[in-house]
């Protein structure tokens, strides 16, 4: 406060003798000091296909919590309001605080084109972690009345009473609209209850159209609907809170597709499947499962041929080539697993504009048995540069272009994102690669921040020793457990993927 600040307050203060005050500014000032509370902030990020949202999370040592690092100048998280060094407590109104780091940056990645976080100032954080608050508090978790989850119910039309549903348009309230429903009819079984408010209708929001506007969808839905509500109190907290209501933070209820967690451990012949790269009539490529043998762990873990893989060990393989998969999957040990779906499933969250990781059958499973960052871990020693290559970017007046990141409590530094168009990219560096030499200097062995210290002290050229994540962990691997996935290349049916 500043001292005109406190001749302000003086003059207007009148002393009265009943009550015996005389010095308002130390009263002020004792009364500021015992209501001191951290106040989190709501970050709403969106962003168009193929936008990044423009910031990195970390966990680093020395700091608790999951870090905000690396916010993009100008970029959508930095117009949102996120700030270097912000803690995250929230992803989509689930506090994350306690929950592990790979499971945190999943639920970002799943969140689509719109993601609601909040945050705390770092240094607010720290000073509430000292003195022993309670963050669930600062997140509003622990609200006397917390809202309820949406629901993304789909709902098949019944011969008879069709899909048993209708929308009222809430008077005065452009894009409201409340749910009438038929008794025991076909959105009742799917989950929708009586006085709920629509939010989205097969991939739409409702929140810019007219009610004959939202017919004429109705009309040209077909069998079946895929729409998420909220009753109206949860709603009004969400409002009030200024918080989106987004597909990824609700409970789904009968819907036709999800994927699925399959858990396989080796048998003395392998895993027991093929592994294809396939163009699909569509024109998308996919990676795909194939030849599932009879009696073999693959079909033991409910394998299907013709499933499409999305992730191995937790990892989406979006970004990754066709041998990256393989060899994760090689390197995974006794056991692996692995996220499919139907080529049915994926196409139905395609059209929805979601991920088809959203809802996933079986993850409790795989947390149990493994931990999502024991994935790809780094080894200590790498004494052979045999396929190593030597990089020199230029800096631009936006920088290198690229993001460093680690592995927690292991050793070895990797790029983490390249920069589509920077200086990077031009010099051929590729997200994953590990970072051996930095201007000559070796770094496997350096913590990141000793890392990044040494890339801001090259000057405007910087020259970076790499090398692909598979030959480095080939040169650390004592050995090969047994697998019989196989690699085909084939002409017309093989394609490799590259992702910048």
């Amino acid at each position: 406060m500043s001292s005109g600040e406190v001749i302000m307050l003086t003059e207007k203060f009148t002393f009265d003798p009943r009550v015996g005050i005389d010095n308002p500014a130390l009263v002020i000032t004792d009364c500021t000091d015992s209501v001191w509370t951290p106040r989190p902030r709501l970050c709403i990020l969106k962003r168009e296909e193929g936008d990044t949202y423009g910031f990195n999370l970390r966990l680093e040592r020395g700091s608790h919590g999951h870090v905000i690092r690396n916010v993009v100048p100008g970029g959508i998280a930095a117009r949102s309001g996120l700030r270097d060094g912000d803690r995250l407590l929230e992803v989509n109104n689930c506090y994350v605080e306690d929950v592990p780091h790979p499971e945190v940056a999943r639920k970002i990645k799943l969140s689509g084109q719109q993601l609601c976080l909040l945050v705390l100032d770092g240094e607010e954080y720290e000073q509430s972690v000292a003195r022993g608050q309670d963050l669930r508090l600062l997140s509003g978790t622990l609200d006397e009345e917390p809202c309820k989850p949406p629901r993304l119910c789909h709902i098949t039309k019944d011969p008879a009473s069709g899909l048993g549903i209708s929308f009222t348009a809430l008077e005065g309230e452009k894009g409201r609209f409340l749910v009438n429903m038929v008794n025991g009819g076909a959105a009742e079984k799917a989950g929708v209850c009586k006085g709920d408010h629509l939010v989205w209708m097969n991939g739409a929001m409702v929140s810019h159209l007219t009610h004959s506007a939202l017919s004429r969808m109705m009309k040209k839905c077909g069998n079946s609907i895929t729409i998420l509500v909220i009753d109206g109190e949860s709603e009004r907290i969400y409002m009030r809170r200024k918080m989106p209501i987004l597909p990824a933070m609700a409970a789904p209820h009968k819907l036709p597709f999800r994927a699925r967690k399959l858990h396989l451990i080796s048998g003395p012949e392998g895993y027991g499947f093929l592994l294809r790269l396939e163009r699909t009539p569509s024109g998308n490529t996919y990676h795909v499962l194939r030849e599932v043998d009879s009696g073999s762990p693959a079909e033991k873990a409910g394998m299907q041929d013709g499933e499409i893989l999305l992730e191995v060990n937790g990892e989406s393989v979006d970004s990754l080539r066709h041998e990256e998969i393989v060899e994760r999957v090689r390197l995974s040990g006794k056991q692996v697993f692995l996220t499919t779906i139907t080529q049915s499933g994926l196409g139905y969250y395609n059209q929805l504009g979601l991920s088809p990781l959203l809802f996933c059958d079986g993850e409790e499973a795989e947390k149990k048995n493994r931990n999502t960052e024991d994935v790809q871990l780094l080894p200590k020693d790498a004494n052979d540069f045999c396929n190593s290559k030597l990089y020199t970017i230029e800096k631009s007046p936006l920088g290198y272009g690229f993001h460093l990141d680690s592995f927690l409590q292991r050793p070895g530094t990797f790029i983490s994102e390249v920069v589509f168009g920077g200086p990077a990219q031009r010099a051929g560096l590729v997200a994953g690669d590990v970072v051996l030499e930095v201007n000559s200097k070796n770094v496997e062995e350096k913590c990141l921040d000793d890392v990044i210290t040494l890339v801001k002290s090259g000057g405007n050229s910087l020259s970076l020793l790499v090398m692909d994540q598979i030959s480095y962990n080939k040169k650390k691997e004592e050995e090969r457990p047994a697998s019989n996935v196989t690699d085909r290349k084939q002409e017309k049916e093989d394609f490799e993927i590259s992702f910048l």
